[in-house]
């Protein structure tokens, strides 16, 4: 019989040392029976529940299932929580914050006498911010996503979490649609607990979880309300427990495969944009080489087949009947574009898991010749514009803009913009191409969703419906149009986007994927000498922020977070 592996927690609770006491004698304070410290695995269940970020307001729920399932195994679950973030409601970005939270949970794992992890996410940035913070860790890692909200429902029509308000408030501006009705509307947006419920960045990261191999099959899609949300949850926590035993640690898993894998699922479902911020970042601590260009390699060809909003129709819930994620994955094992032998967290390949998922509903879920865009991966955009790449989302964008030169109308900061978007004195057309500045990593700082500027009202009443836009800023995954973002440089560090001027020509090249400014190098240097880099923060996190964050072509890091570091047993302080 083979010798049983000693736990990392019994660094704190075997023996009988005065320590050891110390440890079980404190923790018993909770009620705890004695034989919880007999060397079972104990399974740390990382919370971002909040009642300041809506999306996880459930999470305590799903909790008490995972739990369960850790009892059921044999582990000894413990719960602690950490930093939330919630996008809907934190100011000035919750991605100013995703690196600050992936530290309180790598230091979280690692402080304290955990075997293995399950990770509770939900809204946008707690998924990267506690998968980057774990992969640090590389302890067996398990997470269970909240799972989207039900349909949302105004006067009859289907309406989508986000994408909603972009084009109800689109009408308002347009005039036609009352201020009353676009009102009305909220609370038939959001009816129930969970996030998003379109394809936006939360549903997106949710897929890309499942598709990396990190999460159970039909994570992605299970509304948070379905009682097959609870029944994961339970199953989640059987599977930790096992997964300590088999030592699967999150290395074994997150290969550049299961990256490569990842991308591809993200161009066949029309997912966000900011995917590619979070892979690269995850990638890196792990200790795996993920860049732009790797996106552009896997999303080419790669024809978008979930018909979703932003991009298409249908929704979450609709996803999830018709056979969510494992039916996209097992189309395209099938057709040879993902590895079907990449490791999971079942301790099977990804065949294993979905070869025997089926398509009940063929409009949501599109065969290969009916596909919603036939080009659905992330484009990567190179030029003097954006010497280190940007990135346009296909799927959501006009096929008429795809090859397109226009006029820059820029602005210069998001406030300038707001100022002057409304001036009906404005000198913009269709044909124009709006540029916004300031707005990247540091230059907001934390690089917010503002990059799919909403158009100006004089143009939205003449019927125009979108235009080209480019920016160093981010775009909300539920947002749509033609916009070019993530442009790396930054404006605030210099980049090239810090140069247009009012009037320059610009060209947009999504095929031959080029962006380029006509204007010659002698003229940017020229106007190089006189560009003066913003004043940046001088207290608090936010001036550590700038000080340390990487670029968007590099997941938008701190450099000195990148790499994997492990959960070593501290010193005992005692």
């Amino acid at each position: 019989m083979a010798e049983r592996r000693k736990l990392r927690s019994e660094a704190w609770f075997g023996g009988s040392s005065k320590d050891a006491f110390m440890h079980r004698s404190w923790m018993k304070n909770e009620g705890l029976p004695s034989d919880l410290f007999d060397g079972r695995p104990v399974i740390g269940i990382c919370n971002t529940w909040s009642e300041l970020t809506p999306c996880n307001a459930h999470l305590r729920d799903l909790a008490e299932r995972v739990k369960r399932g850790v009892y059921e195994a044999g582990g000894f679950p413990l719960e602690f929580p950490v930093t939330s973030l919630g996008e809907s409601n934190m100011r000035p970005t919750a991605m100013l914050f995703r690196n600050l939270a992936s530290m309180d949970v790598e230091e979280s794992i690692r402080a304290n006498p955990i075997d293995g992890v399950v990770l509770l996410v939900g809204c946008d940035k707690t998924t990267p911010s506690l998968v980057m913070g774990a992969a640090s860790c590389d302890l067996p890692t398990i997470v269970l996503s909240g799972g989207p909200m039900l349909n949302g429902d105004y006067r009859g029509e289907k309406i989508g979490s986000g994408t909603v308000v972009w084009r109800y408030h689109e009408e308002v501006k347009a005039g036609r649609m009352s201020v009353e009705s676009f009102l009305a509307a909220e609370a038939g947006m959001s009816r129930s607990a969970g996030s998003c419920m379109t394809m936006g960045t939360a549903s997106t990261m949710a897929s890309m979880v499942e598709a990396l191999g990190i999460a159970l099959p039909d994570n992605a899609a299970l509304p948070a309300v379905d009682a097959r949300r609870n029944a994961l949850a339970q199953l989640t926590g059987r599977r930790i427990v096992k997964m300590v035993h088999e030592d699967l640690v999150l290395s074994k898993i997150l290969t550049k495969t299961a990256f490569e894998n990842a991308i591809r699922v993200n161009g066949a479902i029309g997912g966000s944009t900011n995917a590619v911020l979070h892979l690269i970042a995850i990638a890196r601590r792990i200790g795996v080489d993920l860049t732009l260009a790797d996106w552009d390699r896997c999303g080419r060809g790669v024809p978008t087949i979930v018909d979703l909003q932003p991009s298409g129709r249908f929704l979450m819930e609709d996803f999830c009947y018709a056979g969510g994620l494992p039916v996209v994955m097992r189309m395209l094992a099938e057709k040879g574009i993902i590895d079907r032998d990449a490791l999971t967290v079942t301790g099977q390949s990804v065949w294993d898991n979905v070869n025997t998922a089926e398509n009940f509903n063929k409009e949501v879920i599109r065969d290969f010749d009916q596909a919603l865009a036939p080009e659905g991966g992330i484009a990567v955009l190179r030029g003097n514009l954006a010497p280190n790449g940007a990135v346009l989302k296909p799927s959501a964008a006009t096929e008429r803009l795809m090859v397109h030169r226009g006029r820059a109308v820029v602005f210069e900061s998001i406030e300038d913009y707001k100022k002057r978007i409304i001036d009906p004195d404005l000198d913009i057309d269709a044909s124009s191409v709006m540029v916004l500045k300031n707005c990247g990593p540091r230059g907001y700082p934390g690089m917010a969703e503002v990059g799919n500027m909403g158009l100006p009202p004089k143009l939205l009443a003449q019927g125009v419906e979108d235009m080209v836009r480019i920016s160093d800023a981010r775009m909300s995954g539920t947002a749509y149009g033609t916009v070019v973002l993530h442009v790396a440089p930054e404006a605030a560090a210099g980049g090239p986007l810090a140069l247009v001027r009012e009037g320059d020509m610009i060209e947009l090249d999504v095929p031959n994927r080029r962006l380029h400014l006509d204007v010659s190098d002698e003229e940017l240097e020229r106007r190089r000498g006189s560009w003066r880099a913003p004043e940046p923060p001088n207290s608090g996190y936010q001036s550590l922020y700038v000080s340390n964050v990487l670029q968007a072509d590099e997941g938008a890091d701190f450099g000195f977070l990148q790499g994997r570091r492990g959960a070593g047993i501290p010193r005992n302080s005692h």
